[in-house]
């Protein structure tokens, strides 16, 4: 049950790059997500509920995957931590279902099931045999629409929470402070605490404030649920018996905004005293997953950082200045930060290491992509995509994951502004958002192994090579 997904998107193209993008298949081979699509069928209950139903008659089961717009977001000072709370606190016990009834039915079937929690929502899981669909859907619905919560499972909850903590983040060399410092740069903002919360937050929850949680934002209109798999004739008549009654609250849903912040030049140094060895932490500030830039940014942070192919990767190929490099784009409704961490080699300084890196970024604002290149890009994603179309899970928390301009169109509707970015708008982004504003974080083991490795950046490479081959 741990933090963690999405994919950008933009606009624009030309008919010249059309016509490359046939030849590497991505035209062709999109093909599969319109023939997905078009056996998708989309209902809407009278009380908000989005179902999305996708038969696959070649499955022998069936994934049901439900998703809230409730994150960390949504919490209130002093409560951090109470989304990822409550989402523990739902396989402990319904009205119909209490204690860990739920974890046992389902086990007994050999049933797969799991959440996570995130900034913008939270999502669930269950793949089960089809033939316990309705059983399913019935233990679900009792769930979410009648959890029950008790001081003795609050209590067993929190210190599963804190216990995550410990061994997730408190107990791992700078994850902890270089997520405080992350966290740093968005302050003001409703992204500016952790997902899993303080320690402090989590030991006041009460099972009154959590049932709070529970009324404000476990709503039906709030709510996407979606069925991938071997469907019974009976599956939509069983959704409405058992989440049609839920009443959708009076209240409207909050709305967040696109976040305005002004990027500028941090440069931090961040000790921890069980460091095993120097690191370095760049970010961009960038956009939302809606906005029109989202496709062509997630695109130029794939030829830049994220795959073997990536630029950074090609730097690398012969003599490289890393050991490692590491890019996991923060994913958020309202705002974006592209990154890349790297654990630089012996003879390379973390300087050394910023500047390829920037150099990198700049040859991409001067020089635009070529269109064989940019076809590639396209086909990574795709084949990314498609590789999640054998999966009932994965489709089915895709589908509960859709956000409201690819409503109507989940899966095709992405490929279309991925397909839709040029070179020219690739060039622009890393020219508008890819700036001397970025964030850079240093992150530094212990005074001797500091001393040691600046003593290696100064001997010749061959030696230094030597050295950290021994020692590694």
């Amino acid at each position: 049950m741990r933090t963690h997904i999405a994919f950008f998107i933009a606009l624009a193209t030309s008919a010249f790059s059309n016509s490359l993008l046939a030849q590497c298949n991505a035209e062709q081979d999109a093909q599969a997500l319109y023939a997905l699509e078009a056996n998708l069928k989309i209902y809407t209950l009278e009380n908000g509920l989005t179902v999305r139903l996708l038969p696959m008659a070649d499955k022998q089961t069936v994934t049901i995957a439900s998703q809230f717009n409730l994150g960390a977001r949504n919490e209130a000072q002093g409560q951090s931590g109470y989304a990822h709370l409550f989402e523990h606190m739902l396989f402990k016990g319904s009205e119909n279902a209490p204690g860990d009834t739920y974890a046992q039915q389902l086990s007994a079937l050999g049933a797969r099931f799991n959440a996570s929690t995130h900034f913008d929502y939270t999502n669930y899981y269950v793949t089960l045999p089809s033939p316990a669909l309705e059983l399913g859907l019935y233990l679900e619905a009792d769930r979410f629409i009648r959890p029950s919560l008790n001081a003795t499972t609050v209590k067993n909850q929190q210190e599963t929470v804190l216990q995550e903590m410990a061994q997730t983040i408190d107990n791992q060399p700078y994850v902890r402070s270089a997520m405080a410092f992350l966290l740093d740069q968005v302050q003001g903002t409703p992204y500016g605490h952790g997902i899993i919360g303080s320690r402090e937050d989590i030991l006041q929850a009460t099972p009154e404030s959590l049932t709070a949680i529970h009324r404000a934002y476990y709503r039906p209109d709030a709510m996407q649920l979606s069925l991938v798999g071997k469907l019974s004739p009976q599956t939509l008549q069983w959704i409405e018996q058992n989440f049609a009654t839920w009443p959708k609250p009076a209240t409207t849903e909050p709305r967040f905004t696109e976040l305005h912040i002004q990027p500028k030049q941090v440069h931090a140094e961040l000790v921890d005293e069980r460091g095993p060895w120097p690191g370095l932490l760049l970010a961009w500030h960038t956009v939302g997953k809606d906005h029109p830039d989202a496709a062509a940014i997630q695109l130029l942070e794939s030829y830049l950082f994220q795959n073997t192919a990536s630029a950074i990767a090609k730097l690398s190929q012969h003599n490289p200045a890393q050991m490692l490099s590491y890019s996991l784009p923060f994913e958020l409704e309202n705002h974006g930060i592209a990154n890349i961490v790297l654990v630089p080699r012996a003879r390379t300084s973390l300087d050394a290491l910023v500047q390829k890196v920037l150099g990198l970024v700049t040859q991409t604002q001067q020089e635009a992509l070529d269109e064989t290149s940019l076809c590639a890009l396209k086909q990574v994603w795709l084949n990314h995509r498609l590789q999640q179309l054998s999966d009932t899970q994965a489709l089915a928390t895709l589908l509960s994951a859709t956000s409201a301009q690819d409503k109507d169109n989940p899966f095709s509707a992405q490929w279309q502004r991925i397909n839709a970015v040029s070179a020219g708008d690739i060039q622009r982004v890393a020219t508008k958002y890819f700036t001397q504003n970025y964030v850079r974080l240093d992150l530094l083991p212990p005074w001797y192994i500091r001393w040691g490795k600046t003593l290696l950046e100064w001997l010749p490479g061959d030696m230094s090579d030597s050295l950290e081959d021994a020692v590694l």
